[in-house]
This record gives structure tokens, sequence and C-alpha cells, in this order.
């Protein structure tokens, strides 16, 4: 089955792939490996989902947020592979920030979120390397971000 088979059979779908907001690029090839720029939680209708995780939202709405930057995610590399997700080899690594409060621990289970996402569409080829990593802030208040690189074939 393909990747874009399995898309279609769990029923997801991909946000627009956004162009970056600041002085970067969305994606970058460099040899085989394809490299995409941090997606930050946003949710269907478009809306930023805010807050912190430990305070404004719990565990399960972190999960939720970091799903949400995993679709962007792969609605990225579909526009960098030309729409093309047989280009992909596997996913190779997935870095997730937490806007969470001082005392929440529970980042991984959070990050989670997007590494289920990434491992339901891919299978064997999504299973990744990972950091979870707690901060106090994120880019416009937002509650995940994850950025991710891939190996193409």
């Amino acid at each position: 089955m393909s990747y874009d088979d399995k898309i279609t059979e769990l029923k997801i779908r991909l946000p627009e792939a956004k162009s970056p907001v600041g002085n970067y690029v969305a994606t970058k090839v460099s040899g085989k490996m394809l490299f995409i720029s941090g997606q930050i939680s946003i949710d269907e209708n478009g809306q930023l989902i805010k807050g912190k995780v430990g305070k404004e939202l719990n565990t399960e709405a972190g999960y939720n947020a970091a799903k949400r930057c995993a679709l962007s995610i792969i609605a990225q590399v579909k526009k960098a592979c030309d729409d093309d997700l047989s280009k992909i080899k596997s996913c190779v690594k997935l870095t997730g920030f937490v806007n969470s409060t001082d005392d929440f621990t529970d980042q991984p289970k959070v990050i989670n979120g997007a590494s289920d996402l990434i491992a339901s569409i891919f299978g064997d080829a999504g299973m990744h390397t990972r950091a979870a990593v707690s901060t106090n802030s994120l880019p416009l208040g937002v509650s995940v971000e994850v950025d991710a690189i891939f190996e193409l074939n």
C-alpha cells in the first residue's frame, strides 16, 4: 500500500503546506536528506493552538497539538516531493518542542502525537529517532512545534 493510500485509509486530511513567515525555507534537500522546518500547532480551522501544556492544555490536548504539527510536516514533505510520497525512504528524526509549565514532565507523551501519526502513515519507515524538549515559550504563543528529517530514495 502506498503512503498516499494509507493517508486515505486513515481518513487523514492534510493541511495546506504553509510558506515560511521568516527568513528561512520550509524544506531543504541536502543529498538524500530532506529537512522540514519546525511546524507549529494549528488546528483544522487554521487557528493557532496556543497555551502552556500543564496549565491551559492537558497532556491529551498537547498530544493532539503535536499530531497537528505532524500533519503539517507531511504536507511539507508532499510539497517538497512534488506530491510523490514514494520518494520517501524513511523518517530519520523528529524534534518536538513543548511550551509547558516548569513542573510539566510528560513532554514525551505530548510528542508521541507526532510520532504516532508519522508511524501510522509510513509504518516501519516512519520509525525515527527523537527529542522531546520543554520550553518556556514558542513562536506566536503556540503549544507545540515539531521539525523533521527524512531520507529520500
